[in-house]
């Protein structure tokens, strides 16, 4: 049994800030603090974020809400924000990204997750995962905004697209936003409308609020350039699949802010042959044939290798390391950098000759 409850060992995290400053400087470490702070309570930690899980709920039927109690050190999180959630397998540290659908002042954030087939950690959370059990938690991150000057919002989703445009959509409501607010949202099934319920009940309460289901596997389903010049709205924040996202990006001509986010990696780079390159891992003491157009993540896998990861996209920065000599291209802007000791990002990082790597 823990000495503390979670919500008095949640009071005691800001008496905690001499303990961090200590850690930073040196003079103690961190891990050691760590492993005394859990006899207290087994969440309890100095800097990383520990939650347990509060409920479960199912919410589409291949997707499920998760409400979590965290320790104390989720410090400035928003809701619409992303989060990694890690959990290990087999002795392997496995870390995904799932949005912030909420966030309270008492440390209950609720997070979405979507069944992927064959997702290694998606079918653990939803089908395994119990009330009670402990998860770690990485920084939020995000820069999903609410358009604040009091125009008509349209919100564009696809998919689990749905899930920080929920988070950013319930704050709004809550605070008294009173223009118009559309939100589209795009799925397979009807079965895959998420949070149905909930949006109908906040439809009916707030009549600013006008809902739209789009069902793409149904005959002339997919959201068109004339439906959307339909819709109303002087802003669009939209989430979704790459392609979803790009194409709604490309007809968008209203004068208002546009922001889009995509879950899904950029498409590698088309390059005018494939080149063999050498691939070193420093710290590994590795040295490996490679070359240039798999990302720097996927060839460090391939070479049994398992760097720190999550979205898979260059978002979330979890997979950054220093490169130490030679050449890489960004996969999403082309850019190459050839500056030693400069951090990259493994996902989204091609070899452009050979290079060498901090990992």
């Amino acid at each position: 049994m823990p000495i503390l409850s979670l919500s008095l060992a949640r009071h005691l995290v800001p008496a905690l800030q001499p303990l961090r400053a200590l850690c930073r400087r040196g003079w103690l470490r961190e891990a050691d603090v760590d492993l005394l702070l859990r006899l207290l309570h087994p969440a309890l930690r100095v800097q990383r974020v520990f939650a347990r899980v509060a409920a479960r709920r199912w919410v589409a039927e291949d997707m499920l809400a998760l409400t979590l109690r965290c320790n104390g050190n989720e410090r400035g999180w928003r809701a619409g924000q992303h989060v990694q959630v890690y959990l290990e397998q087999e002795g392997v540290r496995h870390g995904r990204s799932y949005s912030l659908t909420a966030v309270s002042a008492d440390g209950r954030v609720e997070l979405a997750i979507k069944r992927q087939p064959g997702g290694r950690l998606s079918t653990v959370l939803l089908d395994h995962l119990e009330v009670g059990q402990l998860l770690e938690l990485a920084p939020a991150f995000g820069e999903l905004q609410w358009p604040n000057d009091g125009r008509p919002v349209l919100l564009a989703a696809a998919g689990s697209g749905i899930t920080p445009l929920l988070g950013l959509l319930r704050e709004a409501l809550a605070q008294g936003f009173a223009a118009p607010i559309t939100l589209l949202h795009q799925v397979r099934r009807p079965g895959q409308r998420a949070f149905v319920e909930e949006l109908q009940g906040l439809a009916e309460r707030h009549r600013n609020l006008h809902l739209r289901w789009v069902i793409s596997g149904e005959p002339g389903g997919r959201i068109t350039r004339d439906q959307l010049d339909e819709l109303p709205g002087e802003h669009l924040v939209t989430c979704g699949p790459r392609g979803f996202v790009e194409q709604l990006q490309g007809w968008w001509k209203r004068g208002g802010t546009l922001q889009v986010e995509s879950f899904s990696p950029p498409e590698p780079l088309t390059v005018d042959e494939r080149r063999e390159v050498r691939l070193r891992f420093a710290r590994s003491g590795q040295q490996v044939p490679g070359n240039n157009q798999g990302s720097l993540l996927e060839q460090a896998e391939a070479s049994g290798l398992r760097p720190a990861h999550g979205c898979r996209q260059g978002i979330c920065a979890s997979c950054t390391c220093t490169l130490l000599s030679g050449a890489v291209r960004d996969l999403r802007s082309g850019a190459l950098f050839a500056e030693p000791n400069q951090p990259i990002r493994l996902c989204v990082s091609v070899p452009h000759g050979d290079v060498e790597i901090d990992l």
